[in-house]
């Protein structure tokens, strides 16, 4: 078996885990969520009435105000929508296991141990050289 075949049976694995199947889940649910895919659409619209605004030779301040304050309002409304803030923590689960993997294989490429390197915390690049310590 080749690398590439080792890849694919952990992506395998990886899609049997609780956190993928959960991100998988919520995902689907915001999918069907007839709600927040019309508040998707309208915060779609807003932004792109800001957009046709803002490129307008002379700016109305007054439509760029109101459509940032119906803007942010939409984007308040999806964010607190109970599908989506499952999403969110699912999501960020999901992104904690890749950032791990991640960094285990960058280590590994780098001839680091594999039986003991492991999740490096955000903000360290790994390379040693440009750090200030650890702390």
């Amino acid at each position: 078996m080749d690398i590439i075949d080792l890849v694919r049976e952990v992506g395998k694995e990886m899609q049997k885990d609780p956190r993928y199947l959960r991100a998988h889940a919520a995902s689907d649910a915001c999918d069907k969520d007839q709600a927040l895919q019309e508040a998707i659409g309208e915060f779609n619209l807003k932004r792109m009435a800001i957009n046709n605004e803002s490129q307008k030779d002379v700016k109305n301040e007054a439509i760029m105000q109101r459509l940032n304050f119906e803007l942010r309002e939409v984007y308040a409304k999806i964010m607190a929508n109970p599908n989506m803030v499952l999403y969110n923590e699912a999501k960020q689960d999901m992104d904690q296991l890749l950032s791990r993997i991640s960094s285990i294989l960058s280590q590994c490429a780098e001839g680091g141990d594999p039986d003991t390197v492991d999740y490096i915390e955000s903000g360290c690049s790994g390379n040693c050289g440009s750090c200030g310590g650890c702390g």
